[in-house]
């Protein structure tokens, strides 16, 4: 078994189609694969049918330790009844597009061509900075994506680095847990935060993404003795956004455990 379980579509940010996701994941000789857009689990209909390929419908929340201040990405996988979840994410979802509706108002004002009509091919979906920063780089208003005008503008005090506020850790993995779902602690290596996993624990946590291009080879190393200490399931995916993020890794490129795969894909299929 060779899992992929963590990949971004254009139902949040990822430049490529959920079928494109598929081919790619066809082409490179996968058979197991999970849908985590942010916030947003796959609807009925949003994955085309593959018999040769095991997709996974899942997601992933964007949420937050407000104790220690600092991101927590909350993987959910093989939920039973994602009626509770999605209601648990819509405001996060309503304050993200507020918040872009924000920043295009007030880069208009600074002058550029740009506005909310720009982005109604996304009808339905949610518009991220990166869907800002794509329509400004294509109608050549920006060099390109991940420049000298993406960092003065939304970032480092720029007139849109301003954000959101996200859900709460604790509360994310207990929804998941609560729809009947394996709930995964994602990348702890990039946001530091591997020592937040006994209080996840607590609320069902599941497993810990071990591979993962930010995580190093300590953070490893840490992951699997907590993991090994709580019982938990060692996961692992690209984390792939195509060309909506820098440096965003190849699909394929990590892979969860086979172990991992096995478990989440059995878990699913007997609900």
């Amino acid at each position: 078994m060779k899992g992929d379980l963590h990949l971004h579509s254009t139902y949040s940010d990822g430049s490529a189609t959920v079928t494109e996701l598929i081919q790619q994941a066809l082409s490179k000789g996968l058979t197991h694969i999970a849908i985590t857009d942010h916030d947003r689990v796959p609807r009925c209909g949003d994955i085309p049918p593959v018999t040769t390929l095991k997709v996974m419908p899942g997601i992933e929340i964007s949420a937050y330790d407000f104790v220690q201040r600092r991101k927590v990405h909350i993987l959910g996988y093989a939920m039973r009844d994602t009626r509770q979840v999605t209601a648990f994410c819509r405001p996060l979802l309503e304050r993200r597009q507020a918040n872009s509706l924000r920043q295009i108002a007030i880069l208009a004002e600074q002058g550029l061509r740009i506005r909310p009509q720009n982005f109604v091919k996304r009808a339905g979906h949610v518009i991220y900075k990166q869907h800002i920063m794509e329509y400004l780089v294509g109608s050549e208003q920006a060099g390109d994506m991940f420049g000298s005008f993406y960092h003065t503008t939304f970032k480092n005090g720029g007139c849109c680095d301003f954000d959101i506020e996200y859900l709460d850790a604790l509360a994310a993995v207990r929804v998941i847990t609560e729809a009947g779902g394996i709930a995964v602690l994602a990348h702890p290596g990039q946001q530091q935060n591997l020592d937040l996993v006994p209080a996840l624990v607590k609320q069902g946590l599941k497993g810990i993404e071990l591979a993962h291009q930010k995580n190093s080879a300590e953070d490893r190393c840490a992951i699997v003795r907590m993991a090994e200490q709580y019982g938990l399931l060692l996961t692992g995916g690209s984390d792939y956004h195509g060309t909506l993020e820098a440096g965003s890794s190849e699909l394929g490129s990590q892979l969860a455990t086979e172990a991992a795969i096995s478990r989440i894909f059995s878990s699913s299929s007997s609900k």
